[in-house]
């Protein structure tokens, strides 16, 4: 970037961006301001003069899709532009979702401006250019190997010299020509890279003759960058699975009875959608009418269909697989499930770990270390030890050969690649089976936690309630109660109403007219069901009245139960349900702690009911009757003990806890925003197995962190050691280091493949 458009650096990638669209205006001749429309996908240019609008599309589009990585494609970030060394630029906020960023200019300037029309860049197009970015790399490295092993072979064998070099010559331009265009557009701007330092001793490889060593080099060089577009191809290829799923069009229900196609994003919030078999549903919403099952294994990597009938939600992207819907809209498009997690996954590309800022801070001081070293050395060679300056002397090697060695080996390309390389696996492999890590440093934290504090409702519990046991006193009125209960219940959208109201269907029970219907706040529900007032709710109710002798004489409640009474003039009996522990709970409990980490149940409920879900499952601690703020006390003193924290959790008023939190783990990708917008790791299905899948993702991460590191820089120090010491070859020097590169980029693509334990 050039340095009048250069401002303090952020770790804030809004301002990152920003920084980027400022070098655009400033370095692209004839551009005055730039005009971004996200709800309808385009952009306008204001041009002054003539232009070249190829090249402004192809810049302009670089830009685009840095956004799109960055910010989901949906909404842009809140940021304003500060001042660029002597330049201030217009920041203005447009209608909808839109902004204008203009150069400084006087005031008369826009009347001149031409202003030019582009699409925004859609994800099958940004998939496509990544898959065409690799494989070209690939062919080109391809090529360059070809020519390399011909060379090589024509040298051995005919006396000859020209058609060798000429192979020779095909070799370094096919591996070079990527790493040559790079280099041009940084050494334009007054920067240095690696992708030049390799260019250097190519070049200077092919000044002493040591063309084989010189091509070997660019076609390791170019293999290396391959294989790590290709990881980032992958990644892209996984967003885009999941933005192929969000259907463009849905069909609306008039109020005359006919339906209307409409586009997704004109869609307005209770909007009715018809749905037949096999077709997508375009937006979260909740069936109104039919029955059918849904396949959300795109969202939740759960391949077993989810039986959908009146009242149950549905996800965008979702398939609908045999029946006939009529579906309310819940929410705008934007806002939906689906483009909730394709934000998440593209943000994590962007958000870069600890290690991987680390490598960068260090890598920038460490280039100009190699080159200053370089340069040292060459001249302590050359009159030092009185070496011949550029041409090689028998078995003597030149000064100049020499220092193109250590230049070789000391370059930092395995280092630059060991940690996104493994990153970028790791956020692919996670997304494909329903983990979403919110970038590097969500996988790197995820494999330090030693403490893991859980809520139960929703995350250890499957957080719907079933009916156990039906009671009556005295016994022999069951089905009475019941009946009581599920007529007055049937008029309640109260979790427990909604577990009596399953369970009086599925026992087959009369649902019985009710009338004079009312709620009593915080008490429960009142009627008159066949001519009687009944009762339906807490044990607080037989506190008055004719039933309040009975209160001492009835039995508590039993441990882990919730209790719903039933009171008429004829009976009293009462309902006990229970919130069933999930099925994976207690085999996540055992193996977390199997590998040293404390487990903690954080609960509101009460301390009977959690205690005996504890035992049940063998928690290590149990904390319960807490609000949000002491759950956020409870991680905080965890913190203060020196421990890394992980909280898992699923509704609102986990997020502050979450937020709290080492590293936050969301359960679902149905759970509450406010969970979401504070995790760092999203289980996607509410399955308590993909935490210790994710850990085991996450350890396994940082262990190939830690070979490629261990690599790169054990390649650099041995190497480093025998080139000072005159006893490498520049061939071998070669192979070493970017041997080393292709090592590393491979080990990160083992990420890719199944976990095994």
């Amino acid at each position: 970037m050039s340095s009048n458009t250069r401002h303090e650096a952020s770790l804030d990638p809004a301002v990152d961006w920003a920084d980027g669209l400022a070098a655009f205006l400033m370095e692209q001749q004839g551009v005055e301001a730039v005009l971004l429309d996200r709800d309808g996908r385009k952009v306008s240019v204001a041009t002054l003069g003539k232009v070249d609008e190829e090249v402004l599309k192809v810049r302009l589009e670089r830009v685009l899709r840095e956004l799109d990585v960055q910010f989901g494609g949906k909404h842009l970030p809140s940021f304003s532009l500060p001042r660029s060394g002597e330049v201030v630029f217009g920041v203005r906020k447009m209608p909808g979702d839109g902004l204008l960023l203009e150069k400084p200019s006087c005031p008369t300037a826009p009347r001149l401006w031409k202003w030019r029309e582009f699409q925004w860049p859609e994800a099958e197009k940004i998939e496509e250019q990544s898959r065409e970015e690799w494989q070209t790399l690939a062919i080109q490295a391809g090529i360059c190997g070809v020519a390399l092993v011909a060379g090589w072979l024509l040298q051995k064998t005919l006396p000859m010299a020209w058609p060798s070099v000429v192979l020779f010559v095909i070799s370094l331009v096919a591996g070079g020509w990527d790493a040559a265009k790079e280099s041009w557009e940084k050494v334009r701007k007054g920067q240095l890279d690696i992708h030049f330092l390799m260019l250097c001793v190519a070049l200077g490889a092919m000044s002493i003759g040591a063309w084989t060593e010189g091509a070997l080099l660019l076609f390791l060089f170019s293999t290396s960058g391959a294989l790590e577009h290709y990881a980032l191809h992958r990644t892209h290829r996984e967003i885009n699975a999941l933005t192929k799923a969000a259907p463009r069009q849905a069909r609306v229900l008039l109020a005359n009875g006919r339906t209307e196609e409409r586009l997704v994003s004109e869609l307005k919030i209770g909007d009715l959608l018809s749905l037949r078999p096999d077709e997508l549903f375009a937006v979260d919403g909740t069936v109104m009418e039919g029955e059918s099952a849904a396949d959300e294994s795109n969202l939740t990597g759960e391949s077993v269909p989810v039986g959908k009938g009146k009242g149950e939600q549905v996800y965008s992207g979702t398939l609908n697989l045999w029946g006939s819907l009529t579906v309310r809209v819940d929410k705008f498009a934007s806002q939906s499930s689906l483009q909730k997690i394709i934000a998440l996954i593209e943000n994590a590309q962007h958000l870069r770990a600890p290690s991987e800022r680390f490598t960068d801070r260090f890598g920038t001081r460490y280039t100009w270390l190699v080159l200053g070293l370089t340069t040292l050395m060459f001249f302590v060679w050359w009159l030092g030890f009185k070496l011949p300056p550029f041409v090689n002397a028998g078995e003597v090697s030149s000064a100049f050969y020499r220092a193109m060695t250590l230049l070789v080996v000391m370059s930092p390309c395995a280092l630059a690649l060991s940690i996104p390389s493994a990153i970028l696996a790791a956020i692919a492999w996670g997304a494909r089976h329903g983990i979403l890590f919110r970038g590097g440093a969500a996988i790197e934290k995820l494999a330090e936690v030693d403490v893991v504090c859980m809520d139960k409702t929703g995350t250890l519990t499957e957080g719907e309630l079933r009916v156990t046991k039906v009671e009556s006193f005295p016994s022999g009125r069951e089905v009475e109660v019941g009946e009581i209960a599920f007529a007055l219940d049937s008029r309640s959208n109260h979790p427990i109403s909604r577990a009596i109201g399953a369970y009086g269907k599925a026992q087959d029970l009369n649902l019985q007219e009710v009338v004079d219907f009312q709620r009593i706040t915080g008490a429960g529900l009142r009627g008159v069901v066949g001519g009687k007032v009944c009762y339906v709710g807490r044990r607080e109710l037989m506190a008055n009245g004719d039933f309040s002798k009975w209160v001492k004489e009835l039995p508590e409640t039993p441990l882990g139960f919730s209790e719903v009474w039933v009171l008429s003039p004829e009976v009293l009996g009462r309902i006990l349900l229970l919130d069933t522990i999930r099925e994976d709970s207690k085999r996540v409990l055992q193996e977390l702690k199997a590998e040293g980490l404390r487990t903690v149940m954080l609960t509101g409920d009460r301390a009977g009911a959690a205690e005996e879900i504890a035992r049940e499952l063998g928690l290590d601690e149990v904390r319960a009757g807490l609000r949000p703020e002491d759950k956020v006390k409870a991680v905080e003193e965890f913190t203060k003990q020196g421990r890394k924290v992980a909280m898992v959790g699923d509704g609102v008023n986990d997020a502050p806890s979450l937020a709290a939190a080492y590293v936050s783990v969301a359960m679902g990708a149905r759970g509450s925003d406010a969970a979401l917008e504070q995790s760092d790791v999203v289980l996607m299905k509410d399955d308590i197995g993909r935490l210790v899948t994710a850990r085991d993702l996450s350890l396994r991460a940082r262990a190939v962190i830690r070979q490629n590191l261990a690599i790169a820089l054990g390649a650099i120090a041995i190497a480093s050691v025998a080139s000072l010491g005159g006893w490498l070859h520049l061939t071998a020097g070669v192979i070493a280091h970017e041997g080393s590169t292709v090592v590393v980029c491979l080990n990160s693509l083992r990420l890719l493949l199944p976990l095994r334990k």
